[in-house]
């Protein structure tokens, strides 16, 4: 069956062809993402639209499409007939990740809607890693993480048995006190692992102790290594957009308080929130910074020589950007909106260093 490009005709069309016993075919979470206004972000308005239209598809999705990787395939499902958990209330669940010496370690966490960021949703978490046998020769090991500049391998009979590790870390030390090793099964050595349904947090200590981590997933193959590389990476992905408000937020309070004496901030205040003290330019919310600069009193009493109107439309992107990233959608913001602040961060520098601000 041919369905139509909106979600409108695609979801009762595949609700239409699994009540008739059709099969349809798997769709990326990206997708999938995209028949919904174009998106390719998990955003918390998103998702919540998205349950509605398969609630009213009597559809639900296997795994759920929140809580997997972009990339990854699901499949679709009639409501009542899928073999995964449905999404329920707030309830208590444990993290658990488990390395080869069999700890283990349980985080209660509070789920809605899966809000955990769990490691299966990392790149790293989803593709396959390079391994070695453990009779494969050390000179085949070097060559491969030369090759590739990887720092360890994972030591596998098949996708799902992982014997150990190997890395340049075992390898030179039993040449330091004199070995000379020929096999790989000479400098194994044990292997950090992680559920692919740990959260991120919890699995930062174990990869930070162990340089990596490997990530089995539901079905028990390992699907994907995660380094400290991995992690530093993603981290930066997601405190970029934070740190650049805060410098938006910080010049923009210099702006103001340079200009502004505290009772003339308080003007900005909601009608209804007169109880509030306002002492500084930081006791304002982004909205309130946002009504001064669009009062064309205040704006001249700024003295910018810059174009309001246009000045204010950017702010106003700013703050709906913002709004989303203290949601936190853990798919990041979408690169046109990190484009916008980091523009905007950078024309504020520009001011403040010309003496403008």
């Amino acid at each position: 069956m041919t369905y139509g490009p909106p979600y409108k005709e695609r979801l009762p069309a595949i609700a239409q062809s699994l009540k008739s016993g059709e099969s349809v075919p798997p769709e990326t979470v990206r997708n999938f993402l995209n028949w919904f206004f174009g998106t390719q972000r998990r955003g918390r308005w998103i998702v919540g639209f998205i349950r509605e239209q398969l609630e009213h598809a009597s559809l639900v999705t296997e795994p759920d499409f929140q809580s997997t990787y972009l990339d990854a395939e699901i499949t679709f499902k009639l409501d009542g007939q899928s073999s995964s958990e449905p999404v329920q209330p707030p309830q208590v669940v444990a993290d658990s990740v488990t390395v080869t010496d069999h700890t283990e370690v349980r985080i209660a966490t509070v789920v809605f809607d899966d809000p955990t960021y769990r490691i299966s949703k990392l790149g790293a978490s989803n593709r396959r890693p390079i391994s070695v046998k453990p009779d494969a020769s050390v000179a085949q090991a070097v060559t491969l993480m030369m090759a590739n500049d990887f720092s360890q391998l994972p030591v596998m009979t098949n996708e799902r048995d992982v014997k150990g590790s190997v890395s340049w870390k075992s390898i030179g030390s039993r040449l330091a006190v004199g070995k000379n090793p020929q096999w790989v099964r000479e400098v194994m050595e044990p292997h950090a692992e992680l559920s692919g349904d740990a959260s991120l947090f919890t699995a930062i200590r174990v990869i930070v102790d162990h340089d990596y981590a490997l990530v089995r997933s539901s079905d028990q193959k390992v699907s994907g290594i995660i380094t400290t590389s991995d992690l530093s990476l993603q981290f930066e992905q997601l405190s970029e957009p934070f740190l650049l408000l805060g410098e938006i937020e910080n010049h923009l309070r210099k702006i103001l308080g340079s200009k502004f004496k505290p009772d003339e901030l308080a003007t900005a205040k909601n009608p209804g929130d007169a109880e509030r003290m306002i002492e500084a330019a930081s006791d304002l919310t982004f909205g309130e910074y946002q009504r001064l600069f669009e009062d064309p009193d205040k704006w001249e009493q700024l003295n910018l020589n810059l174009d309001r109107s246009v000045f204010v439309v950017q702010l106003d992107k700013v703050r709906k950007i913002r709004n989303d990233v203290m949601h936190f959608d853990p798919d990041g913001i979408e690169d046109h909106d990190l484009e916008t602040l980091r523009d905007f961060a950078k024309f504020l520098r520009l001011l403040n260093k010309i003496g403008a601000t």
